[in-house]
Order: structure tokens, then C-alpha cells, then sequence
């Protein structure tokens, strides 16, 4: 687990660092306007909608392990390519936006096999405990990613920090492949001796998401809340250079305070559910966190930055608390036989909402200004927390693993 762990979290810093390079690339190298930021943002969630469906079938017939490598030899490549068309003064936009695409596919098999192979190294009542550390690591990530790319990229150069992200997927890579599975007892086998048809398949995972009432309710609030991010999100960094005024160099640590939050939001997240409920209780972290997001179109230059940090540390607290209880449920909810299909069928809704996110946030942006966008997504994260506390979520104190 400590290798697992060690390789995600280098991983997610790398990541982290690529979220924040990627748009300044874009931004400062080549000029890119609100909606091409935006177009590069979904890019990379576009392959959720056309793959997501059949890669849960396809990784629940294939050894995990070789997908999760090979997913990020694949990416690091992707990654390293461009720098190197920087520095030979080929770099395009159509570039970055293919680079977004293939390595946004490769995290689609990456996150099936992932999240189908933690339960078989865990024991069911470790689950939480293990998704806790997981997210926490990302979040620490997150907080070191962001605080290193802002100064690396006025140093270096914005592409500097795609390079370092290709290093990282290689550390992912090693990290797996000197992980020793030993599958959990109970879990049983994923994959059927006689296969059905691709359709039949996915169909049977889909009904399985649709027809629980709280993976159901669970999955629409994550779309809903994805796309709202996605929204804010994809107008942030034009938003903190071109309306706050901040320079490369601190966009970055800005961006990283933010995950603090999720460091603050992932360790407790067991333990609070465990007292006041995973169903009931998570919710209400979820309407309480939220309105938080508010306070970024507020921010104004100077001082007023602040209230862009406070909400996005807060808001990222009330996400993360969340992914911890919902990824655990899901984990030991889903039949083994089912899990990679109905993992992938809840990630699928839920990723498919981010490039329209971005793609909206672009659009409102070009037309009515990145804060217009902010004002957006705020209110669509705020109807989300609301329609999950009414939900069958509310008329239980735990959600049912059984």
C-alpha cells in the first residue's frame, strides 16, 4: 500500500503541475483566447464520453496492472512531446489540444483498473481508511504541484512543467510495477469464463448504477457538481492572470492553497461519517461547503485575492470529504463481478459533464467576462448540494453497503 500510495501521490503532483502548465502554455506561449482555454480544458474529459463505457468491459477482461503501466508510459510519453516541440519551435495548439485528448484516454483505463484493483489489495474495512490516504496524498500533491509550477514556469518556461509531469507518470509506473497484489479474500473473480457481448455488457453495469437508488443520487450529484467545476475551472487561470492581475509566478501557489482543503477534507472523513452518518452527514458537508465558491467571483487585485483562496480551500474540503465516503461506498457496495462496469458507468456520467463544463465556461467567459463563469458555476454547485440532502440520502443516517 505505502508503494501504491507513494506512486499515486507523485503521480498527482506531476498532474497537479500540468493543470496549471497546460493553460499557461496555451496562455502565455501561444496567445490563447478564454475559449480555447476552455476547448483544451474539455479535451481532456472528452475521452470519458466515448470510451468510458467499453473500457469498463475491456479492463475488467485484462490483468490490472499492465493497463495501469502502460496507461503511464504512454501519458509520460505524451507529456515529455511537448516541451520537446517547444524547443523546436513546432508547438501548435492543435498540439496541446491532441496531447489533452490521448492523455486524457489513457487516465480513462487508468482509473478503471485503479479503482476495480484497490479492493483487491485491501480488506473491505480498510477501504475508507485506504481512499482517505489516497485522497489526502493527492491533495498534498496538489498543494506542492501547483505551489512549484507558477515559479518553474517564470524561470523556465510554462512547458517546463509538462516535462517534470512525464517524470512523475515514470515514478507511477516503477511504483506499480513493484507493488505485490494480493487479492482479498471475498472479493471473487471480475471476469467471466464466457464473455458476453461488448453491449450486453455495459448495459448490465448501467442498469446496475441506475436502478440503486443511492449510487443513483450519488452519480447525479457528481455530474452536476463536475460540471460546475469544470465551468470555474476552466476560466480560472485567465481569470487570475487577466482579472486579478497576479503573474505566472503566482498562480501556481494560489492555485495550490486550494488543496489544503483537500489535505484538511480527506483525513477526518471516516471518522465523521462514522459519527454523524455517510449518508445524512455527507450531504450536509456538501450544502455547508458550496456556497464557498461564491467567494471567488467576489475576489478583486490585491488584498481581495484572499477570497479567492478561502473559497477554493473550503469548497475542495467538502469535495474531497465527499469523494472519500462516496468512492468507499461504491467500492463495497458493487458486486466484483460488476465493479470495473459500474465504476466506469458512474465515471462516465460524472466526467461527461466536464468538457461541456469547460466548454460552457469558455463560452460564458468570451461573451460576459471569466467572472460571469464564476458566478456559474457557484450557483450550479449550490443546486447540486441541495437536490443530494433531499435525496435518499437524507432518510438514512448510513449508507447501505449490503
Amino acid at each position: 500500500m505505502r508503494l501504491l500510495l507513494a506512486g499515486r501521490t507523485v503521480s498527482a503532483a506531476g498532474s497537479a503541475v500540468t493543470a496549471v502548465a497546460l493553460p499557461l502554455v496555451a496562455v502565455v506561449d501561444l496567445d490563447a483566447g478564454p475559449a480555447a482555454v476552455g476547448l483544451l480544458a474539455a479535451a481532456v474529459w472528452l475521452p470519458w464520453l466515448l470510451l468510458g463505457l467499453p473500457a469498463g468491459v475491456w479492463v475488467g477482461r485484462w490483468p490490472r496492472r499492465p493497463v495501469m503501466v502502460g496507461c503511464d508510459l504512454a501519458t509520460a510519453a505524451l507529456l515529455a512531446s511537448v516541451p520537446v516541440a517547444g524547443w523546436c519551435g513546432a508547438l501548435t495548439l492543435g498540439h496541446l489540444l491532441a496531447v489533452a485528448l490521448l492523455a486524457g484516454a489513457g487516465g480513462v483505463f487508468f482509473q478503471a483498473a485503479f479503482q476495480a484493483q484497490l479492493p483487491e489489495l485491501v480488506a473491505p474495512e480498510r477501504l475508507s481508511s485506504a481512499n482517505a490516504r489516497l485522497q489526502g496524498g493527492t491533495s498534498l500533491a496538489q498543494l506542492v504541484g501547483p505551489a512549484l509550477a507558477g515559479p518553474a514556469a517564470q524561470t523556465f518556461g510554462a512547458r517546463s512543467g509538462l516535462f517534470a509531469d512525464a517524470l512523475t507518470f515514470l515514478c507511477s509506473a516503477l511504483s506499480l510495477l513493484l507493488v505485490r497484489t494480493r487479492p482479498a479474500p471475498g472479493r471473487g473473480k471480475e471476469r467471466p469464463e464466457e464473455p458476453e457481448p461488448l453491449r450486453a455488457q455495459v448495459a448490465a453495469g448501467f442498469r446496475h448504477l441506475l436502478h440503486d437508488p443511492y449510487l443513483r443520487a450519488i452519480t447525479a450529484y457528481g455530474a452536476v457538481a463536475n460540471l460546475a467545476l469544470a465551468v470555474g475551472q476552466s476560466v480560472l487561470v485567465p481569470y487570475l492572470v487577466r482579472e486579478l492581475r497576479l503573474g505566472a509566478g503566482l498562480v501556481g501557489p494560489l492555485a495550490a492553497l486550494s488543496a489544503l482543503g483537500g489535505a484538511a477534507g480527506a483525513a477526518p472523513a471516516g471518522p465523521a461519517g462514522r459519527r454523524w452518518g455517510t449518508a445524512r452527514g455527507t450531504a450536509a458537508v456538501q450544502l455547508l461547503a458550496v456556497p464557498f465558491a461564491a467567494l471567488l467571483p467576489l475576489a478583486r487585485p490585491g488584498a481581495g485575492v484572499a477570497l479567492s483562496a478561502l473559497g477554493s480551500t473550503v469548497l475542495v474540503a467538502g469535495v474531497v470529504a465527499g469523494n472519500v465516503v462516496f468512492t468507499t461506498f461504491r467500492q463495497r457496495r458493487v458486486p466484483a463481478a460488476l465493479l470495473t462496469r459500474v465504476v466506469t458507468s458512474a465515471m462516465t456520467l460524472n466526467h461527461a459533464t466536464l468538457p461541456l463544463g469547460a466548454l460552457l465556461g469558455g463560452a460564458v467567459a468570451a461573451a460576459a467576462g471569466p467572472r460571469a463563469a464564476l458566478w456559474l458555476s457557484a450557483a450550479l454547485l449550490s443546486g447540486a448540494a441541495v437536490r443530494l440532502r433531499r435525496g435518499p440520502l437524507a432518510r438514512v443516517r448510513d449508507l447501505p453497503v449490503d
